[in-house]
């Protein structure tokens, strides 16, 4: 009787310490880092992601989100990735140069006629090529989703010409090409830094910017910048990836989960972002901002004027990398 006893104490022990170390063994958590504030196309994005992976695997995963850049800066989103301190991230293609010079193709001006153009560069074989060029630093390009096109931004006067653009102070990226690209308009680029950009356009410390609509809007830039020009200059994608450790240590089908559920957030984005312009351009006459749109033959004569980009950048990018894309795209420049 005591033997019997003892044998079913055992098992009730041994069974309570399974259930606990079940229980403690705890969900996987994702840490993802991205630079853009939650109401942004690209926050919603990853909430998403969060919400379906959290869902469908009934919490297996936890994915925890560090919104407008509170992991830190580029620099340490790309050692959390190495380190798998972080599992997933996002960082614009520019900085991404740092790895390879293919991604600096995205900072050449009216280089993409449209949507559908960039698309058939950053998931084709191209954007698929930048991207490995991470492995060998421990990270995996999961895919591209986007910013979008850059207009010209300014509180002085509609810009309906290349002309009326001539002598603003617009403000830039420390990006090389964005500060060419500018100057090329005859413009007077500014470098500042994000943090610091609505209070200097709201002191008139420069005249305007050039950024897409999404930001724009969503950082309130409407409110210290009256004349919108639709220009589509330059278009600026982001690479989301993760840590090669980290996808490493999951089965395959947790693996699956994952990047199924990254794919479906990343169109998810892409559309947002492409919806998004189209009503943002609709409401910038509420917030009293006029509209102009460049005619097929103005947007013609910017991207003349800027042909000097392509001199003093092609050799680093790649005169062949430049002619694919061209002729991916069906461009005619």
């Amino acid at each position: 009787m005591f033997k019997k006893s003892a044998k079913l104490l055992a098992a009730a022990c041994f069974g309570t310490m399974l259930c606990a170390s079940l229980t403690f063994a705890g969900p996987i958590v994702i840490k993802l880092a991205h630079p853009n504030i939650p109401q942004h196309p690209m926050g919603q994005c990853f909430e998403k992601f969060k919400e379906l992976l959290e869902k469908r695997s009934n919490n297996h995963f936890r994915v925890d989100i560090y919104d407008s850049s509170k992991f830190g800066n580029f620099d340490s989103v790309v050692q959390g990735l190495q380190y798998n301190m972080l599992q997933m991230g996002s960082a614009s293609t520019g900085n991404l140069s740092v790895f390879s010079d293919a991604f600096l193709i995205y900072d050449l001006p009216f280089l993409f006629p449209d949507y559908a153009s960039t698309d058939l560069v950053t998931d084709g074989p191209i954007g698929q090529e930048a991207a490995k060029s991470l492995e060998k630093s421990g990270i995996i390009g999961l895919g591209y989703i986007e910013i979008g096109f850059r207009n010209l931004w300014n509180n002085k006067k509609d810009v309906k010409t290349l002309e009326d653009a001539k002598g603003l102070k617009i403000r830039s990226t420390p990006s090389k090409a964005h500060i060419a690209t500018l100057k090329a308009l005859g413009t007077n680029p500014t470098p500042i830094s994000w943090g610091e950009v609505y209070t200097a356009l709201q002191q008139k410390t420069v005249d305007g910017i050039d950024i897409d609509l999404n930001l724009a809007w969503h950082n309130n830039f409407p409110e210290v910048n009256n004349h919108m020009t639709v220009v589509n200059s330059i278009y600026t994608p982001h690479l989301v990836m993760a840590s090669k450790k980290f996808l490493d240590s999951l089965s395959d089908d947790d693996k699956k989960l994952v990047l199924d559920t990254f794919k479906e957030a990343q169109m998810l984005e892409r559309k947002l972002i492409r919806e998004g312009e189209k009503e943002i351009i609709n409401k910038l006459a509420d917030k009293g901002v006029t509209v102009t749109v460049l005619s097929e033959e103005e947007r013609g004569r910017w991207a003349e004027a800027t042909k000097t980009v392509y001199d003093e950048f092609g050799d680093k990018i790649g005169v062949e990398l430049i002619k694919q894309v061209k002729e991916t795209v069906g461009g005619k420049k």
